[in-house]
């Protein structure tokens, strides 16, 4: 147990850096040492036993994979002469539960042939000095530690349940992790993952948590600037006619547009969220190029939220999507004295809030032109 812990330990060290990505599917090959033991049967092994394993893998998402695996295991009695060698092979399915991370547990499931060769068999325990072939049930544990974009660390516990009760050389009482008479055993391993061949990145992974130094380093706003200007004849006017259409198409009469005000179309947040989408940027900067060509505009930033909550949490919230808002007209060159904000509620709907659709569009932003 201590070098097993020791081991981990050494993982967490070379696991200090970041490189968490994943993919909407993958190859990869695996390979590395193993520690086989034995576990309910009716001799003990010895404390140290080794082996090794090659896989490759499959990744249908960024969850779930379905791999082959290979091993080679000797594994001798503590007690008498025994030596088993034995050759696993066969079908895993493995569950990654958080692949955006770079420390990602995952459980699987799995079925394998078992070709093994039995020597120093004594008399009378009912097996013969022979080879066999044999198959077991897999049920698996894993961590996997991500060291680079392309190579990950493996470390995974197995437990095998073989179908007869042969594996360990002896007939007897004794079999069955959980009773009966089938023999088992444990494979703790250690050893590496590389990604081979990759598919698309995954835009799970790529959730915005909000305006930060380290985001707005990924966001390429020159560009997304040369692609307003490039279809926006009139960047320094807002058309409040076709806003009005706008709104009338998706949100009915309810909506009522004055030339002092406009909703922002397209700057929606996530429920319960007051971080910016990616798509919210090109609207964002459109208006950040309206107010720097009326430099005598000044605008009430107003923040709107669904009905859902109490309507204390829901100011509170609408107040901190007018400030992100106000920090990305900042960050644009826009003067702050020129910006206030103002946190609304739920009090101010223009569409349904029974439908998921309505809620969306009244987690808005408007500006109030003063």
């Amino acid at each position: 147990m201590k070098k097993i812990l020791f081991i981990f330990t050494v993982l967490v060290v070379l696991n200090s850096s970041s490189f968490a990505q994943a993919y909407t599917d993958s190859w990869s090959l695996g390979f590395g040492g193993a520690v086989p033991r034995f576990l309910g049967t009716d001799i003990n092994g010895k404390e140290l036993d080794l082996g090794g394993f090659l896989s490759i893998q499959r990744n249908f998402s960024e969850h779930s994979a379905l791999r082959f695996k290979a091993g080679f295991l000797m594994i001798n009695s503590f007690s008498s002469a025994i030596k088993n060698t034995s050759i696993p092979f066969g079908f895993d399915f493995l569950y990654e539960f958080v692949p955006c991370e770079d420390v990602s547990p995952y459980l699987g499931v799995g079925v394998s042939g078992n070709y093994f060769k039995l020597e120093n068999v004594p008399a009378g325990t009912g097996v013969k000095n022979d080879s066999y072939l044999d198959y077991h049930a897999n049920l698996i544990f894993g961590v996997n530690w991500r060291i680079a974009e392309d190579w990950k660390i493996k470390t995974e516990l197995g437990h095998h349940t073989l179908s007869t009760d042969k594996f360990d050389g002896v007939f007897g009482p004794q079999g069955g992790t959980l009773g009966g008479g089938l023999d088992n055993y444990l494979t703790f391993e250690l050893g590496f993952l590389y990604l081979f061949d990759v598919g698309e990145k995954s835009k799970f992974c790529d959730l915005y948590n909000g305006i930060s130094a380290e985001v707005t380093a990924k966001v390429d706003y020159d560009k997304i600037e040369e692609i307003v200007k490039k279809y926006s004849q009139k960047t320094a006017e807002v058309d409040y006619n076709k806003l009005e259409d706008m709104l009338k198409k998706y949100s009915g009469e309810r909506v009522e547009v004055r030339k002092d005000s406009w909703v922002l179309i397209g700057v929606n947040f996530d429920f319960n969220k007051s971080s910016l989408a990616p798509e919210s940027y090109p609207i964002l900067v459109n208006a950040a190029q309206v107010l720097l060509g009326n430099p005598d505009m000044k605008v009430e930033i107003q923040g709107h939220t669904d009905n859902i909550g109490s309507e204390a949490y829901n100011k509170k919230l609408s107040l901190q999507r007018a400030e992100t808002v106000k920090k990305f007209l900042v960050s644009k060159g826009v003067n702050a004295n020129r910006l206030t904000t103002v946190g609304l509620g739920s009090s101010q709907p223009i569409s349904d809030n029974k439908t998921a659709d309505g809620r969306a569009f009244n987690r808005r932003i408007e500006f109030k032109v003063k």
